[in-house]
């Protein structure tokens, strides 16, 4: 999988993964990339050195910075790693329902990182996976947040019951998100950008909170519906 751009280069750095090797575009001079080549450099990382058209060439999003780095495919987590990272806390998860826009699944990724987040659980099926895309879309957000990739959403929000979780799915038709509690251990399951939540999701969720909206288009995207929805739980747990 590739790395591009310096933000999300520099937040690989961070990580504990095992880098194969970084392309930089041989005549960079600005400081912020002088800093990022000797960062890559203090960590013994292989570094080429290579003229533009080569960049150009591997480049998939033909805005890498000039910066390129290799490494193996996504492992995801388990759902498991997810709820034992929140035994001591009120944990925070959400999960996407049949989100299949690879930019929208990176803008959420990074949104929630943001928000401190502890995990983002997708379906195998209709749903975007990780890919270089999303990597790249979420400015390097992936390296910091815990993705688990599952068959059954239905049978996770069981799971999480089980542990504790209060399950809320962000849906038109559902109680003023501003008044409602996302405090305590809770999931919010978003849905898809056409389809919005599967009916037996939402029937499995504990409540429904609905972002109020005073326009003539009553629908929002997904990456922006999840924005709003998050840093609402997160005030509320802030105020907590």
């Amino acid at each position: 999988m590739k790395v591009e751009g310096r933000n999300s280069v520099y937040e690989l750095l961070k990580t504990d993964k095992e880098i194969d090797k970084i392309l930089v575009q041989k005549d960079l001079k600005d400081e912020p990339s002088k800093r990022l080549i000797n960062a890559i450099r203090s960590r013994n990382i292989k570094l080429q050195l290579v003229d533009k058209y080569v960049i150009d060439k591997e480049s998939e999003s033909k805005r890498s910075q000039g910066f390129i780095a290799y490494v193996s495919e996504y492992e995801y987590f388990e759902v498991e790693d997810i709820i034992e990272a929140c035994e001591d806390k009120d944990g925070f998860i959400v999960i996407l329902n049949e989100i299949l826009d690879p930019h929208n699944l990176g803008s959420i990724i990074r949104v929630c990182e943001c928000a401190g987040v502890d995990g983002l659980i997708i379906g195998k099926d209709r749903s975007a996976s990780v890919n270089d895309t999303v990597m790249r879309i979420s400015a390097g957000a992936l390296n910091h947040v815990k993705v688990a990739r599952v068959t059954n959403i239905n049978n996770v929000i069981d799971q999480l019951k089980d542990n504790g979780f209060w399950v809320y799915g962000a849906e038109l038709g559902g109680e003023n998100i501003y008044k409602s509690n996302l405090t305590g251990k809770i999931c919010l399951v978003i849905g898809g950008e056409d389809s919005g939540i599967k009916r037996l999701t939402k029937e499995k969720c504990d409540g429904i909170v609905t972002i109020p909206m005073f326009g003539k288009v009553n629908s929002l995207n997904a990456s922006v519906a999840c924005g709003i929805a998050v840093f609402e739980a997160l005030r509320q747990r802030a105020n907590d």
